[in-house]
């Protein structure tokens, strides 16, 4: 009886294996813009002289402090992105051998440290090198964030139920307002939403260790401002459970219309939601506020939604081909776009022509040859079925 039991058990915890090409086109159209995408607009306006051009390039900027633009939605939607990958092929670890759970251990731990070691080396980029005083190190870093979500996300989709993972999503966004809401700190006030008045600031005075982003007393990847990050992650690891699962319908293609309405729904949903606490606490990337993770969790799972139905429901998978060559290697390049001159390669490549055409074309052409560099040092990968993941 035990021996069939446990047979049972290892059967019921293998994942369920779905490969969604839209996630890899999502993941390569958000670091898209980080690549140099971002440039375009300028550079149309440039061209072109239509003035509209201006407002899309004012959202390729953060917020100055509190609002939102579409470029601020670009680091959440990667934490939402890999919880989505979690929730595709959800493991429960938790009633397993310990010698069976090791090896996945061993691997979440080894990835949280090594995000954590070349977020370091993101930090003091091209041409310097991180400083060998370790107080004037910037430890903090968008990768050791997206490492951190993970590795939390992780060790509750392997140990808790689904019940369990939406309790602590929302225990932690309504604790984490409340906790800048109402919690005093010495030298400081409650309620505080400035840059150097928030609880946010005084806890990474006290516990992070070397410098701070430009030396500012809040670091936007700080310790405190990395707890509600998580939620942005296990909501992706909810959508990715529910891509996964069967859906009743006459046909299987109506079956997977239902999941693309009903994504849609939901992201409108939270960000209704999340503008609704932006009354009373402010949507702020900075501070990853509560309001913050609904607002980003919102337009991430509409994104998701409409590539899931262009890319994987309607087979449009021609023109994501682009985006999929980012995608299948978004963490490599995006350590690359700091540790490598892509301005210096572009130049060499493709400046004579860049600089022999008319003025008015120069800037375009010259973000463009930027993103060509780079797409074609993923072309080449991607071509040879090198994949470095992490």
């Amino acid at each position: 009886m035990s021996g069939s039991t446990s047979k049972i058990t290892a059967r019921e915890s293998k994942p369920i294996k779905k490969r969604l090409m839209s996630l890899d086109a999502l993941r390569g159209f958000d670091m898209f813009w980080i690549l140099g995408g971002e440039g375009l607009f300028v550079a149309l306006l440039l061209l072109t002289g239509w003035s509209g051009w201006q407002w899309f390039d004012g959202q390729m900027h953060h917020s100055q402090w509190h609002g939102f633009t579409f470029y601020d939605v670009i680091f959440p939607l990667f934490i939402f992105l890999s919880g989505v990958a979690l929730g595709l092929s959800p493991k429960r670890l938790d009633k397993l051998p310990l010698a069976q759970r090791m090896p996945l251990y061993r691997h979440a731990i080894k990835r949280l440290g090594l995000l954590i070691i070349l977020g370091v080396l993101y930090n003091h980029g091209w041409g310097t090198g991180a400083p060998v005083d370790p107080e004037q190190v910037r430890y903090a870093s968008v990768l050791a964030r997206i490492g951190f979500a993970w590795f939390i996300g992780a060790m509750l989709v392997w140990h808790t139920s689904m019940r369990t993972q939406i309790i602590s999503a929302i225990t932690i966004l309504i604790g984490y307002g409340l906790l800048q809401l109402y919690v005093p700190f010495p030298n400081g006030q409650a309620g505080q939403f400035t840059q150097a008045g928030s609880i946010n600031a005084y806890i990474d005075t006290l516990l992070l260790p070397g410098i701070s982003y430009q030396n500012r007393p809040l670091d936007p990847e700080g310790i405190l401002s990395t707890i509600p990050a998580v939620v942005n992650g296990l909501i992706g690891v909810f959508v990715g459970q529910y891509l996964v699962k069967e859906q009743a319908a006459i046909s299987k293609f109506s079956g997977e219309w239902v999941k693309v309405i009903s994504l849609v729904l939901f992201g409108a949903l939270f960000l209704a939601l999340g503008w609704q606490v932006d009354v009373v606490i402010p949507v702020n990337k900075d501070l990853w506020t509560s309001s913050f993770v609904l607002v980003t969790s919102g337009w991430s799972i509409i994104l998701l939604a409409v590539f899931y139905s262009l890319v994987d429901v309607l087979k449009w998978q021609r023109w994501s081909f682009v985006f999929v060559v980012i995608g299948t290697n978004a963490i490599i390049i995006y350590l690359a776009s700091s540790l490598m001159n892509w301005h210096y390669f572009a130049q060499s490549l493709f400046g004579g022509a860049v600089n022999a055409a008319p003025q008015s074309w120069q800037q375009l052409l010259a973000v463009i040859s930027l993103l060509a560099v780079q797409w074609l040092a993923l072309l080449w990968l991607y071509q040879r079925k090198i994949f470095i993941r992490i």
